[in-house]
């Protein structure tokens, strides 16, 4: 067993689909498919970091607070990959123009930005996420697992 799934609970490729879970809602908002604003709009956010704290619960990493995290940090690269991707689409001429410039490092600047801010994001939804389930680990019982015939 790695030192990341004893610590974490979790396998890092179920990590990382945890984490990808994100994806289909930022294509979703990036593309103006679900109106801004919206119980629609909700839907797609919350679902996920929802995902990951019931995960938290079923599996009962060692460190759930830590495990969910490493969750929004991966899913803070998916935010900042598919928010490039879509960068054309999803802002066009509505992406931060600082003055005094050149067009290139304008947008350079601009995209350096949004990738923080991304980063920064999807952690701090981790945080959010591994202190609910964090919490509610502590208040709800374990799952009751089959034992092993001896």
């Amino acid at each position: 067993m790695s030192a990341g799934r004893r610590t974490l609970g979790f396998s890092w490729p179920a990590l990382v689909a945890l984490a990808a879970l994100a994806v289909p809602p930022v294509a979703l908002h990036d593309l103006d498919v679900v109106p801004e604003g919206t119980a629609v709009a909700a839907l797609p956010a919350l679902g996920p970091p929802l995902c990951w704290v019931v995960a938290v619960l079923w599996r009962r990493p060692p460190r759930p607070f830590l495990t969910a995290v490493v969750i929004g940090a991966l899913y803070g690269v998916f935010l900042a990959v598919g928010h490039q991707v879509f960068w054309d689409s999803s802002l066009g001429m509505d992406a931060l123009r600082p003055d005094g410039l050149v067009p290139g490092a304008r947008e350079a600047l601009s995209r350096g930005v949004a990738v923080m801010s991304r980063l920064v994001t999807g952690t701090m939804v981790g945080v959010v996420a591994g202190g609910a389930g964090m919490l509610l680990s502590r208040v709800l019982p374990a799952p009751a697992r089959p034992t092993e015939p001896s």
